[in-house]
């Protein structure tokens, strides 16, 4: 179940019909920063098969990582994780502060 790739608003969604909560990951295929806070999550992702995990890749579902950062009233950063519980976020970090600990944390706190 985990680590799943979401690209369209639709399918963002239903993930609100699947799940009470879910993490949500934006990711930038361009930034170095972007892609150590994405092996962390990927790492925290594998070691979670049963926690619904998802993410977008900025420069593929733009839309979508627009309508995330609108819809929720929270400003766009790559990277950036999201924590959902019900249809709101209730955790959220970005950068370097998104590590497999953090994730672990939030998830089990």
């Amino acid at each position: 179940m985990s680590n799943q790739l979401i690209e369209t608003v639709d399918q963002f969604e239903e993930l609100f019909q699947k799940h009470e909560e879910f993490l949500f990951v934006k990711n930038s295929l361009t930034c170095p920063i972007s892609q150590a806070a994405f092996e962390e999550y990927q790492e925290f992702a594998g070691q979670h098969n049963e926690y619904p995990c998802y993410h977008l890749h900025v420069q593929d579902s733009r839309p979508l990582s627009n309508y995330i950062a609108e819809q929720f009233g929270i400003k766009h950063e790559s990277p950036q994780a999201l924590l959902f519980k019900g249809k709101e976020i209730v955790w959220n970090a970005s950068h370097w502060k998104i590590t497999n600990d953090a994730l672990k944390k939030e998830i089990n706190g």
